[in-house]
């Protein structure tokens, strides 16, 4: 068993008003901002159309298209690790809201694209820098939310608001899957070509303008506030430290966000492409199934959550991985059997990927303070653009040789989160 330094929680109490209200404001900043980053995934199939050229075959089409939402992915580091740098240094706060901006502009640029019809070449590689830029922007957010909840509530609720503060970010991801099946309900499909694909864009903009507004009301997390008084920031640079002294807790978070991103990428965001290339199902039916598998995803983070405050990490993470190992393969070979069990088995399998609410109570506890942001932000952000970001190109050329690709690919990666539970704590934080 490794050996890591853990830093001192606040005393256990109770959750108190000032915490729900930062607990609030986190998640639905972070559900509007997340809504920003993945609305992409569910215009997927039009995009492709738009931004490509027509006489390609359509699997290339989509394997490029998966490119370009995967570089959101590979920016992930590089945006994650310098906002982190400046949140251990300058305030966790100040990141938080920037991450924020970083990522309403360029959704909102988006929504004004020209496409390859008008701009040619042009069209794909503009897309592409917005995409980008997002990536960068995200890679502060989720950490950067992570460290910030779990600064300002006591020891025994850690679990319980990272699983609330996740849910909130998978809540985006539920909003995007609401506004994909109105924008593809209301639109018939030369509409959709034309102009409504544009619409979840630039709303997008608009919620993230109005996240960073309702950011202005957060206030600094104590922790960080103690180490500036005492003088306990970080000597030197934060990821320097983490590199140096850290890199089991750096693995292991690695480990736990391969599983992560496998569950949410594959099961969440691919799978409504899936349905309609693989199993036929038309686009309305598989967002609508997907908005149910997301829905029970949010509510799945916050039971998770409220779980590893009673077990621990170890003994939580290790259930959940099992469950969501036995939960996907059930409904990638279940709805290929009998498509009426779509729903059911959407849902069932959305509850299971609940277990990443489990991942920030873990990851939390492996950083000390003065490098706790940096250390998380750069074990998830490389691990999510190296696994993440491969995820929709790797599964895509798998299922050319396997039609049940996704399923193996997340049983895989669950129990790989099964077995890095052994190397987390035993006991849960108090």
């Amino acid at each position: 068993m490794p050996s890591f330094t853990l830093a001192e929680p606040l005393p256990a109490r109770a959750l108190g008003g000032n915490d729900y209200k930062t607990l609030a404001l986190s998640a639905l900043g972070g559900a509007l901002e997340f809504y920003d980053f993945i609305i992409f995934v569910f215009f997927a199939t039009t995009i492709g159309k738009l931004f490509f050229p027509p006489e390609i075959p359509d699997w290339v089409r989509q394997l490029q298209t998966f490119g370009i939402f995967a570089a959101g992915y590979l920016a992930r580091p590089l945006g994650g690790v310098v906002m982190a740098h400046f949140g251990d240094l300058l305030g966790r706060k100040k990141m938080f809201t920037l991450s924020i901006l970083m990522m309403a502009i360029p959704t909102l640029l988006m929504g004004v694209l020209p496409t390859y019809a008008t701009a040619g070449l042009l069209a794909p590689v503009l897309l592409l820098v917005l995409r980008l830029l997002q990536g960068a922007a995200v890679g502060g957010e989720v950490p950067g939310a992570w460290v910030f909840v779990a600064e300002h509530v006591p020891a025994n609720r850690i679990g319980y608001a990272g699983g609330m503060l996740t849910g909130g970010l998978t809540s985006g991801i539920l909003l995007g899957s609401l506004v994909a099946t109105a924008v593809n309900s209301h639109f018939d499909a030369q509409a959709l070509l034309e102009t409504g694909w544009r619409v979840p864009f630039l709303l997008g903009g608009v919620f993230g303008l109005c996240a960073m507004f309702l950011r202005q009301w957060l206030e600094e997390t104590p922790v960080f506030i103690e180490m500036k008084r005492n003088k306990a920031l970080a000597a030197e640079v934060p990821l320097k430290a983490v590199v140096r002294d850290h890199r089991a807790a750096v693995v292991i978070s690695m480990l736990l966000t391969w599983m992560l991103s496998a569950a949410i990428v594959t099961v969440i965001l691919l799978t409504p492409t899936f349905l309609q290339k693989l199993y036929g199902f038309d686009a309305p039916t598989a967002l609508r199934a997907n908005s149910v598998a997301t829905l029970t995803l949010t509510i799945g983070c916050v039971i998770w959550g409220a779980i590893v405050d009673r077990l621990g990490a170890a003994r939580a993470m290790l259930i959940g991985a099992l469950c969501l190992a036995l939960c996907s393969w059930l409904f990638y070979t279940g709805v290929r059997r009998d498509p009426t069990l779509l729903m059911p088995l959407y849902g069932l399998a959305g509850f299971a990927v609940g277990v990443i609410g489990v991942v920030p109570y873990a990851m939390v506890q492996l950083f000390p303070p003065a490098v706790r942001f940096s250390g998380l932000s750069f074990s998830y952000n490389l691990s999510y653009a190296i696994f993440g970001g491969l995820t929709p190109m790797i599964v895509t050329l798998w299922l050319k040789s396997d039609s049940l690709a996704p399923s193996h690919y997340v049983v895989t990666l669950a129990l790989v989160g099964a077995a890095t539970a052994f190397l987390l704590p035993r006991k849960p934080m108090r």
